[in-house]
């Protein structure tokens, strides 16, 4: 009789690990789970000693325990989730700080802070998309709502809706910002300078028209019926490209250039020095947002500074408007710029 070798089952793989609970670290922590639930949630209105709460966040770290957040929305009432749709666009440097103070100020203060992206949508099918997850507010970073847009996320629950727009919106917390100003700004400093034909770049990325049109329009509103002339320049954030435009200069017989902003206009500006160009003798150079490499750069650059709000102020805007649902949006009002003059211009 031949034998068969038989194959030997296979280990039995080890039960999971259950899911620890608010019950667990509240056993292991010495505490009722309500103490838990105020330590972990952050509650201000109930008073609880430092040694407590360290003893509940080294019990939660042990366990590797987190608070389920749809639970803790359903006890609440609302989420406690802010979302922020991801621009079209690359955000720059002035933009991502920004988002860094605001995400900081409101988790400081119990929120979640969740950046979405919706890839080729737009309207009201992106605002859908965002109110499908239930945020109790929701942060629009440029002009991609409508008064019907804020509708359908406060029936979805949202409790504040805040824009960063040229113009008002209804039923949303407005900040106004015009890019059309910062143009409006460079151009007026630049002809106070002497200057009478001004290129303005035009960044050729897609999505960057929102926010060249408007500049651009702000250079050309300011200069109207000055005798200066004013013109367009496409180009791509790329050395190739700035090198390009600085070698068609000698005829294009420009005597300043708003750069759009500050990471297009060094990149021009260093390749109008490489090929002989004295700034700001033959030509002035302006860019925007005031950023760090703005100072560093050998001309100093003239620059349009942002003064976007600050992240805890505008935290409590939003924690404002989840508390007190029921009053009217207010109006924080419009976006500072202010030129910094340096010399570049």
């Amino acid at each position: 009789m031949v034998q068969i070798p038989t194959t030997p089952a296979p280990p039995t793989p080890p039960a999971p690990r259950p899911v620890p609970t608010s019950a667990d670290v509240a056993r292991l922590a010495g505490v009722s789970r309500a103490t838990v639930s105020y330590v972990l949630n952050n509650t201000s209105a109930v008073r609880i000693s430092e040694p407590t709460r360290q003893r509940v966040h080294d019990a939660a770290r042990e366990l590797g325990y987190v608070p389920h957040a749809a639970a803790r929305s359903l006890r609440a009432g609302h989420s406690r989730m802010v979302l922020m749709p991801a621009p079209a666009v690359a955000a720059g440097p002035l933009y991502s700080q920004f988002v860094h103070d605001l995400q900081q100020a409101l988790s400081q203060i119990g929120y979640t802070v969740v950046q979405y992206g919706a890839s080729g949508m737009h309207g009201q099918e992106a605002v859908r998309s965002w109110a499908e997850l239930r945020p109790v507010a929701v942060l629009v970073p440029g002009n991609g709502i409508s008064a019907e847009g804020v509708a359908v996320l406060k029936r979805s629950g949202a409790k504040a809706v805040v824009v960063l727009a040229a113009e008002h919106v209804p039923g949303a917390h407005t900040l106004i910002l015009d890019h059309a100003d910062v143009g409006r700004l460079a151009a007026r400093h630049l002809h106070e300078r002497g200057r009478r034909r001004i290129g303005v770049v035009v960044p050729v990325e897609r999505g960057m028209d929102m926010f060249s049109g408007p500049r651009l329009a702000g250079v050309r509103e300011e200069l109207a019926g000055t005798g200066a002339e004013v013109v367009a320049l496409p180009m791509a954030h790329t050395e190739e490209s700035a090198a390009e435009l600085a070698a068609r200069w000698p005829e294009l017989g420009l005597d300043a250039v708003f750069g759009y902003n500050d990471e297009y206009a060094l990149p021009l500006a260093r390749a109008l020095q490489d090929r002989g160009v004295d700034i700001p003798g033959d030509v002035a150079v302006v860019g925007a947002d005031d950023l760090l490499i703005a100072r560093l750069a050998r001309p100093r650059l003239t620059s349009v500074a942002i003064r976007l709000p600050a992240g805890p102020a505008l935290a409590d805007l939003v924690d404002r408007a989840v508390h007190r649902p029921g009053t009217e949006a207010e109006h924080p009002g419009a976006i500072q710029v202010a030129l910094v003059v340096r010399e570049s211009s």
